[in-house]
């Protein structure tokens, strides 16, 4: 894997137990110097062991230079990352991670509805300090299975903005359970959607929206995983360099980025799953087959970019500009 810059070592000053499966880890220079500003929706990339890589949300109040709070859930399915979080990083230890980026930055709205499932909670938790700290008009759904595996409930109890967040709870009475098509029904033209959670969970929301009639420049999105994606039809074609000329096949089991890296042209890759945008490379001929959750549709109806750590092609060759 290529490298992503990572600037910043810090410490792990603190861990604790938020709910079943997730921890939250503080984290804080070691010499007590103030970190990069963020803003609320940011994200910092960690390096773990064996030069892995991942994104997590900053959760804590975007105001705060003296830390970095990240919010991790044990995935069963996990790639390595979230496993690596919980078992091998102890408090006291030394970590490099990158400077904070935002693809999910708040905009100006005349009211602000945040849909949180699971572990979207994090993101969408920092935009709930911010958007209480300017006196902004916003309502907070936070949807879990069950209480236990709701993290920060005593944070926001103990908040200034507890009255304007809602819990939903799949395993709960069906008066504490998330009626989306009502909560949507009515768009809003000076209002925003903002979104986080697994794949289904965002899908559910933006279909919702959709069927309502809410525009799509007024719906944001941070997925945490890739799309599942059939590749049971995929087959080869020819990635073609621009600048040298040279040109390899990229066969049905393998990715763009794993055929150029074996030979020895280097992209730089994060999460592997085209949500992170890490990777985005310019395409300046062919089409490709997008599956990322990155780019929006028009972006993607444009052509002229894609992520090559899991888009393909519906061409013949694709032409790269590397």
């Amino acid at each position: 894997m290529s490298s992503v810059p990572l600037s910043l070592i810090v410490e792990v000053k603190a861990r604790h137990d938020e709910a079943r499966d997730i921890a939250t880890f503080e984290l804080a220079d070691p010499h007590g110097r103030p970190l990069p500003a963020f803003s609320a929706g940011a994200h910092i990339d960690v390096r773990l062991r064996d030069g892995l890589i991942r994104q997590y949300s900053l959760c804590n109040h975007p105001e705060e230079r003296d830390r970095y709070l990240i919010g991790v859930l044990r995935d069963p399915a996990s790639r390595g990352g979230s496993v690596a979080m919980h078992e091998e990083i102890k408090v006291g230890d030394l970590i490099q991670v990158s400077a904070p980026k935002n693809h999910f930055p708040l905009k100006p709205a005349g009211r602000t509805l945040l849909l949180a499932g699971g572990i979207g909670i994090t993101p969408i938790l920092c935009m709930a300090e911010r958007l209480a700290h300017t006196d902004a008009e916003f309502e907070l759904h936070y949807c879990t299975r069950s209480p236990e595996r709701t993290a920060f409930r005593q944070r926001i109890a103990a908040s200034g903005f507890a009255e304007r967040v809602h819990f939903h709870f799949d395993d709960g009475e069906p008066a504490q359970q998330l009626d989306l098509a009502a909560l949507v029904a009515t768009p809003d033209p000076e209002a925003r959607v903002y979104v986080c959670g697994p794949t289904g969970f965002i899908e559910a929301v933006l279909s919702a929206c959709k069927a309502a009639g809410w525009p799509s420049d007024r719906l944001h999105t941070e997925y945490f995983a890739g799309a599942v994606t059939d590749t049971t039809d995929d087959g080869s074609f020819e990635v073609k360099i621009a600048s040298s000329g040279a040109s390899f096949t990229v066969p049905a089991d393998k990715t763009v980025h794993q055929v150029l890296s074996e030979n020895g042209i280097e992209i730089m890759v994060s999460c592997e799953q085209g949500v992170c945008g890490t990777c985005l490379t310019r395409v300046l001929e062919g089409e490709p087959d997008h599956r990322d959750l990155y780019l929006d549709d028009d972006e993607h109806a444009a052509n002229d970019q894609f992520t090559p750590c899991c888009s393909r092609a519906k061409s013949k060759v694709l032409v790269l500009d590397l």
